[in-house]
């Protein structure tokens, strides 16, 4: 129905069919927002009037991180999309949150700044179900969030948010199960067999067990900062920490100063290598410079998806291996238990 056709089938009908004709065409013209190959997500936020927030594509959808301004309390963020893939929203208390994008597709946010777990996104069927697995665990015990994740990806195996349950719960959690996530992420295969980041997560997976508590570290090479050579030869035959770190992440840069005391106490006995998990190598080296840090640091700028943090099982920030006589014997600590553990062996 052209516009013209429109305006003389409204002048002849009733007003409560014109009332329903034009709520549909007003339906079809906002679904036409945002522009094909593009996707958009806009929103807003109680308790932040201003300030910004990041956003990054952990599978490489977004080059490096990009900034969201909010301004009186609202934010639009609009970018083209080649196809379906996860974003992460990094907040300034440095809490995370997916956002399931599609190309021609838009969603809405609402949140409180102060309670960034209890995020609303609709728009479509993902974010909605992640919205709604949000809510039910809200209160919900960590044993019990498990069962729900592990029930979700069996209801939906077609869901993009079971893939994203699966690394947080089974690969990102401080007790991983590699078990676990091995099994549904064959669940979700099955319905979803040409799905090439569930076919990699597979075999990322393969890696995972290779470098899990008690068996021997894999062995890796890298570049540091300065382009020079770092393997896992680096960590020597004795007590050895790798570590994961970022410019946007104060919990991680104390860690690396809590590492240097440490390694000083050791007299040399401990070995650190450690991996920035970001897009701004001149940051990185202010801090590194800030902090006289000299040991080896790792930097690729492929940000989570760096090889060398694929293969060792590292995923957070922070994140750290424990290595002894080249074996690792602890891994994803938190920092109070990775600083008792140390001071224990260096005693």
């Amino acid at each position: 129905m052209n516009m013209f056709t429109f305006s003389r089938f409204c002048g002849k009908s009733s007003p409560l069919i014109r009332l329903f004709v034009l709520s549909v065409v007003l339906s079809f013209l906002s679904s036409c927002g945002v522009e094909s190959g593009h996707f958009r997500m806009s929103g807003r936020f109680l308790n932040m009037n201003q300030g910004e927030f990041y956003v990054y594509g952990p599978e490489g959808d977004i080059d490096g991180i990009d900034t969201i301004h909010v301004q009186g309390g609202r934010f639009t963020f609009e970018r083209p999309m080649e196809r379906d893939a996860m974003l992460m929203l990094v907040f300034p208390n440095f809490s995370e949150q997916p956002i399931f994008a599609q190309p021609g597709k838009s969603v809405e946010i609402k949140a409180d700044a102060s309670h960034m777990k209890e995020m609303e996104v609709t728009g479509t069927k993902a974010n909605e179900q992640m919205t709604r697995f949000r809510k039910q665990t809200a209160n919900s015990s960590p044993p019990e969030i498990l069962k729900q994740a592990i029930q979700f990806v069996t209801d939906h195996p077609e869901s993009p948010v079971g893939m994203f349950l699966v690394r947080k719960y089974f690969i990102q959690a401080q007790r991983p199960d590699y078990a676990q996530a091995a099994l549904l992420t064959g669940k979700m295969l099955e319905k979803q067999p040409k799905n090439g980041a569930l076919i990699l997560l597979q075999k990322q997976l393969t890696l995972l067990r290779a470098a899990a508590v008690g068996k021997t570290i894999p062995t890796f090479s890298a570049k540091d900062m300065d382009g020079n050579a770092v393997t896992d030869k680096d960590l020597g035959d004795g007590l050895a920490v790798v570590s994961v770190w970022s410019s946007w992440n104060y919990e991680s840069q104390e860690m690396q100063r809590q590492l240097k005391r440490r390694a000083r106490k050791s007299g040399g006995r401990l070995k650190l290598v450690s991996i920035a998990i970001d897009a701004d190598r001149k940051s990185c080296q202010g801090i590194i410079d800030r902090d006289t840090i000299s040991w080896p640091n790792i930097l690729d700028g492929k940000l989570f998806e760096s090889p060398t943090l694929k293969k060792l099982g590292l995923s957070n920030v922070p994140d750290n291996l424990l290595v002894d006589h080249r074996r690792i014997i602890a891994r994803g600590l938190t920092t109070h238990e990775l600083y008792d553990k140390l001071d224990e062996l260096i005693k």
